[in-house]
């Protein structure tokens, strides 16, 4: 999938599904759940144990779209697309990351929390600008930041919920990406894989 591609795909369905935990089993059961509650774009963090089994595996599947995060390092962006990836989200913007990307022939999404930070990402060439952390202006902030800038591909993750996440659409963002309010700890811990299949379809709703 070329990074145009991926960026289409993303504008159609306007969210992913973001898992970062500590088991890899409990990471396959859970992001399952996402997907039985209707999300297609993936996101495994590069933290979580066996990660490249994970990708390999999800990646294979009929309509889903996986890619990882916490990418830190060119050897992790040649490892991810080694093994299936589709996209690369960082949680800062290095050029050298981007361009590796760029390289491997896939979509990036540099964390970015200023308009400077968007700017220097958009300029090194990567296809989106994830808004990482939250800024306590919210949605309200997304529009601000458009206003000059209005050819940046906003991506909020941090603080994205089923309750929120229409008004960063609606505010500008062009798609949001769901963390921890999809999977909540104390699920994944006890196997509640029915209330993040319920939740995801939710937060796909909230989106559509």
């Amino acid at each position: 999938m070329t990074p145009e591609a991926f960026v289409e795909r993303l504008g159609n369905s306007r969210a992913s599904a973001i898992l970062r935990t500590d088991n890899q089993e409990k990471a396959a059961l859970a992001m399952d759940a996402a997907i039985r509650g209707g999300f297609t774009i993936v996101e495994f963090t590069l933290t979580i144990p066996g990660v490249f089994e994970l990708v390999q595996d999800f990646s294979k599947r009929d309509g889903i779209v996986v890619g990882t995060g916490t990418v830190m390092t060119r050897a992790d962006v040649e490892r991810s697309v080694d093994a299936g990836a589709q996209f690369i989200v960082a949680p800062n913007v290095d050029p050298a990351v981007i361009r590796a990307a760029t390289e491997q022939g896939v979509a990036s999404m540099p964390g970015t929390h200023t308009p400077s930070e968007m700017l220097l990402a958009h300029r090194s060439g990567a296809s989106l600008c994830k808004l990482f952390p939250a800024p306590a202006g919210g949605p309200a902030w997304v529009k601000a930041v458009l206003g000059p800038l209005p050819y940046l591909k906003i991506v909020p993750t941090n603080g994205v919920d089923e309750h929120n996440a229409a008004d960063w659409l609606a505010a500008g963002a062009f798609g949001v990406g769901f963390v921890a309010p999809l999977f909540p700890a104390d699920d994944i811990e006890k196997e509640r894989w029915d209330r993040i299949e319920d939740r995801a379809a939710r937060c796909i709703a909230a989106v559509s």
